[in-house]
């Protein structure tokens, strides 16, 4: 394994300016940061009858970063779960756990290899290499405990075809996304992007971003349809095409996150993933937590949220012990009293003896299939994974199909995107409902986290957890971190 020390986020890298460069390598990626060794992880063995600055409920991915955060902040955490496991609804199964949840038999097919191999995350999402979450897990030191591999690719559906999102120049002068003349004009908004700096007016074109919509930046230069589309959801990654009539600014924004992604790895996407996948993401962070004097209790039934006179949150009972504290995080299903439903996702989940076709036999890559593509209101995603992120047993695949949901037929709605998955071993369908606090957080010391959508990144998510940190502290979080903490090792 070869040691390669990466620099701060690099400008924009060649292939925005040639539209659309880097050469491709299969990395992975270790964040050295030293443990001070001052802290022993405690276990769960204090009394219910203590008192806590912050109890939280559920140990899904969001929980347990608030957890860790809240712990690293000096506050006294208890974390409960009513589970016997960590993570929730973003948990990870093996085949069998698999096969239960979906098919209600404990005995899979031998013929998918063995049960112990498979880490399916029932909430898979890439992690953007220079994002939010990236910044998080330096700042917290939480990275000793995990490696992570470069994701192959990230591709895009246009005119009933993949194409990859071009990530050398080779692959952009090639690349059927755009016609010569296109992509002469395209260049000009990305030279736009990349000069722009929000605290110097002699980037800003005379346009001030907070005011000018993305429909007008994109507009003043002349960009096609098609082009749009592509900016907005495979780069910019909006969800749906509601961003046209926002200010501007949020998305150059979200553009140059992408290209100084794409430039930390020097690989064919932006995106890394955890070996083992996601599900040893709220268990770092759980240990993070314990380090710093956290309290975690697994298996507790019920799990009743106390509220005194006045309606605010005095504790939590469960088996007849009462643990007091001063605020409450949890997931919406601890609370169904303070959320609303906003919406559902479809999915399925497909185990594959292939990559993806069209894909250049990427072992892990992403697809973003625009609405516009689909004649929907919002964009449907492709997440694959593979062996080489120790997911599934050699030459198994993981793949997942999801959107927010129109109908309810989930295996109907989701045919666009599964059509483009070729055959598949095993396939399943669900479908879960998002919800979003509706309380007043100042008025009860509730702090509940917003469901999973159904977007294949981290970000969305991110956000959350930034800003449900920010109103229980009353602070934001400060993620000047050194990125080049960050190393990679190629394969």
């Amino acid at each position: 394994m070869i040691g390669l020390t990466l620099d701060a986020p690099h400008a924009m890298p060649n292939w925005f300016l040639k539209l659309l460069g880097l050469n491709a390598v299969n990395a992975i990626c270790h964040f050295q940061l030293v443990p001070t060794g001052e802290e022993e992880e405690q276990g769960d063995d204090r009394e219910m009858d203590e008192e806590y600055d912050v109890i939280v409920l559920g140990t899904g991915l969001k929980e347990c970063i608030l957890s860790g955060l809240l712990s690293v902040d000096g506050l006294k955490v208890l974390h409960m779960d009513r589970n016997d496991y960590y993570g929730g609804e973003s948990t990870s199964l093996n085949l069998v756990q698999l096969w239960k949840r979906f098919r209600g038999s404990d005995t899979p097919p031998a013929t998918l290899g063995s049960f112990r191999d498979y880490n399916v995350d029932m909430i898979p999402k890439f992690i953007m290499a220079n994002g939010v979450l990236v910044r998080v897990l330096i700042h917290t030191d939480v990275t000793k405990y995990l490696s992570f591999k470069a994701v192959d690719g990230s591709f895009v559906y246009n005119k009933g075809k993949v194409h990859k999102v071009p990530a050398t120049d080779m692959e952009a002068l090639k690349s059927p996304l755009m016609g010569l003349f296109e992509k002469r004009r395209a260049r000009k908004f990305f030279i736009y992007v990349q000069d722009y700096n929000e605290s110097d007016p002699k980037t800003h074109d005379g346009m001030d971003l907070t005011k000018v919509t993305s429909k007008e930046l994109i507009g003043k230069f002349g960009l096609d349809a098609n082009t749009v589309d592509f900016i907005g959801h495979a780069l910019a990654l909006h969800r749906d095409d509601h961003y046209l009539s926002e200010p501007a600014l949020d998305t150059v924004k979200r553009i140059k996150l992408y290209s100084e992604s794409l430039a930390r790895f020097q690989g064919g996407s932006p995106y890394i993933y955890p070996l083992y996948g996601l599900g040893e993401l709220p268990q770092a962070f759980a240990r993070l937590s314990a380090v710093y004097g956290g309290t975690y209790m697994l298996n507790k039934p019920e799990c009743k949220v106390e509220f005194d006179e006045e309606g605010k949150v005095v504790g939590v009972t469960s088996e007849g012990e009462t643990a007091k504290c001063k605020k409450v995080v949890c997931d919406a299903s601890y609370l169904p009293g303070k959320v609303r439903k906003v919406g559902k996702v479809a999915r399925a989940i497909a185990i594959m003896s292939h990559p993806i076709p069209n894909t250049n036999d990427s072992h892990s890559v992403q697809i973003i299939l625009p609405q516009k593509q689909l004649g929907r209101k919002s964009d449907m995603y492709l997440f694959c994974c593979s062996y080489t992120h120790n997911v599934a047993p050699k030459g198994k695949f993981i793949a997942f199909v999801s959107t927010e949901a129109e109908t309810d037929n989930p295996d109907t709605e989701l045919k666009p995107g599964i059509d483009l998955l070729g055959p598949v071993d095993e396939i399943f369908f669900e479908t879960y409902d998002r919800f979003e606090p509706v309380n007043e957080p100042s008025a009860d010391n509730c702090f509940i986290s917003t469901s999973y959508d159904a977007t294949t990144h981290f970000e969305s998510t991110v956000d959350d957890v930034l800003k449900m940190y920010t109103l229980i502290t009353g602070k934001a979080l400060d993620l000047n971190v050194d990125l080049s903490a960050a190393s990679a090792a190629e394969e």
